[in-house]
């Protein structure tokens, strides 16, 4: 059997991927441990997560905390070097593109410990964006890619990485989507924060919409635009908070500021808007399952089944209000097809790829 495993978190993204892949582990007997890094350390932003999706207390909190790329993945790496060596993993797993994962994937590789990346393959074709360059960088470390949709396959084929490292197991995202289902009461969502029975949700966190403060107000501008057509609730994440706000974003009566929301809450309030505009890449793919139209401010997109399925489209500032209008008119996609293994067995076909490690 392999031996012991260690997953490195650090962001709320992770969380949700990992709950169903820890838990399929976990009944397979393995031994594993959870090294949370504190890249999100505000508690509605991971202390929540973990309590909603079952996720067992980690072994470790680093408490790394935010701060520019250099210095916090330097953080990172000097933190998790120690935790790895005392550690001594026999595989080491990390999720999606955040900095916790990069640093990650590179101390892991100079020690040396397999890596497993679990969202392998996405690619925006944008190396402005941080997370391009650690998802990219990441894969070409990795020993196992473990594939959520059809083309990432061909991406990874492009850059060189052999076959046998990759490994098409579907979206464990939607693992955690499918099984809170019943869980995500909007009615309650509504009468806990006082939303109105139809709105549109917000979320804005991406580096190049909300870091510069004249980029910022410009996109507020055209976030009360779509809050004169419905109303427009707004979780506001850390990152951006200051700048939005500065740029008045809370100056509109239709627009509803909330803290950050733990994964149940948010969930439930996705679930019940008229349409998600967004910057998120996760977001895409859980609107995507729920059925609910979706605007996405980037000019590309990581995800484009999201695109292809007919759910999600990429708009500019200038797209936005006139794009939220016809969802509104129009009533938004509606379809039940779903992805391809977007099934809720993730997570079990990842615990068996893994606990196969290393193959032949």
């Amino acid at each position: 059997m392999l031996g012991p495993i260690v997953h490195v978190l650090g962001a709320r993204p992770n969380f949700v991927k990992a709950a169903p892949v820890i838990a399929a582990l976990r009944a397979a007997g393995a031994d594993q441990a959870v090294v949370h890094t504190g890249q999100h350390y505000d508690a509605r932003m991971s202390e929540i997560f973990f309590d909603e999706l079952g996720l067992p207390e980690p072994d470790v909190n680093l408490g790394v905390g935010s701060g520019g790329h250099a210095a916090q993945t330097a953080a990172l790496m000097i933190g998790l070097e120690k935790e790895f060596t005392s550690r001594s993993p026999a595989l080491v797993i990390v999720y999606g593109d955040v900095n916790s994962t990069i640093a990650a994937a590179l101390v892991a590789a100079k020690l040396p410990i397999p890596v497993a990346h679990v969202e392998a393959g996405l690619r925006s074709f944008d190396l402005s964006m941080p997370e391009e360059v650690n998802r990219r960088l990441t894969d070409q470390l990795s020993a196992l890619c473990l594939v959520t949709s059809p083309e990432a396959v061909g991406h990874l084929a492009n850059e060189g990485i052999p076959v046998s490292r990759v490994h098409f197991v579907g979206n464990p995202m939607i693992d955690t989507l499918l099984a809170n289902l019943d869980t995500f009461d909007t009615d309650a969502v509504r009468r806990d924060h006082d939303l109105p029975e139809r709105y549109v949700l917000a979320t804005m966190h991406r580096p190049a919409n909300v870091d510069d403060p004249e980029t910022a107000s410009a996109l507020v501008r055209h976030l009360h635009g779509v809050a004169d057509l419905a109303d427009l609730v707004i979780p506001v994440h850390p990152r951006g908070r200051a700048n939005l706000l500065a740029a008045g974003l809370d100056g509109h009566d239709g627009v509803h500021v909330l803290e950050p929301l733990g994964y149940i809450d948010f969930i439930a309030a996705v679930r019940g808007a008229a349409a998600v505009v967004t910057d998120s890449g996760g977001l895409q793919e859980e609107t995507t399952i729920l059925g609910v139209p979706c605007l996405t401010v980037r000019p590309n997109t990581e995800r484009p089944i999201t695109i292809t399925h007919g759910t999600n489209r990429l708009v500019t500032f200038e797209e936005l209000v006139p794009g939220v209008r016809k969802v509104l008119e129009s009533g938004g996609p509606a379809t039940d097809r779903r992805p391809p293994l977007w099934d809720g067995a993730a997570g079990p076909r990842i615990a068996e790829v893994i606990m196969e490690f290393p193959g032949e």
